[in-house]
């Protein structure tokens, strides 16, 4: 079997999320300039009147009001004229009433695809995997999810994970498997012996040991 190098450029967690200009269907946007104080869930789709891109399209549409809920923005792409997407957005519509009320890029020359790394050469030269960047206010990447072309996203997990980072950062505290909101969160271990004593004296939290405590919120 020939092994392939990877020359895919793919923005890490924690990576100032880069910046670009691009039509949409909501107009031009710069990304830098797009959801000031906000939170921005940008995510890429393999292709207009596609079937499991359809589905998912419709699931971020339905479920919009809780992104807002989120201070989040959606902001979607594929490799498509803005055309096309347009013929799609009012298709859905008229067939299914769900309305793709959010911008959607235009990417018909591929430049931010190629600048997040969506194009995967082993899965598609011409069709964008289905990646979803978490972009937080100061336009920092805090995570990625890539999906391959044939496996729709989890809506749940989406804003499951949102809300988990948007938490974590208000609080200063860290998510247990499956958390969701109202379970209780990790408490930050301690970082030197005192705060070891003191943790195991600590009665206010539910403590397995000193490394592992939980606690509400």
């Amino acid at each position: 079997m020939e092994i392939q190098e990877n020359t895919t450029f793919m923005p890490r967690i924690g990576d100032i999320a880069p910046n670009f200009v691009a039509k949409t269907t909501k107009g031009d946007i710069t990304l830098h300039d797009f959801a000031k104080d906000k939170w921005i869930v940008l995510f890429s789709h393999p292709a207009d009147f596609t079937p499991v891109c359809t589905t998912e399209m419709s699931g971020f549409a339905q479920r919009k009001g809780e992104f807002t809920a989120l201070n989040t923005e959606l902001l979607g792409l594929s490799i498509d004229s803005i055309h096309a997407h347009l013929g799609w957005v009012n298709n859905v519509r008229e067939k299914t009433g769900v309305y793709f009320d959010f911008p959607i890029i235009a990417d018909i020359d591929m430049k931010v695809s190629k600048l997040y790394g969506m194009l995967q050469p082993n899965e598609s030269e011409t069709a964008a995997v289905r990646a979803v960047f978490f972009i937080d206010p100061d336009k920092k990447i805090r995570l990625v999810m890539y999906y391959p072309l044939n496996v729709g996203r989890n809506m749940n997990e989406i804003l499951r994970a949102l809300e988990a980072l948007q938490t974590s950062d208000k609080f200063g505290v860290a998510m247990p498997l499956d958390w969701k909101k109202g379970d209780k969160v990790i408490i930050p271990p301690p970082k030197n012996l005192d705060e070891m004593n003191q943790r195991l004296n600590d009665d206010s939290c539910e403590r397995t040991d000193f490394y592992l405590c939980k606690k509400d919120i």
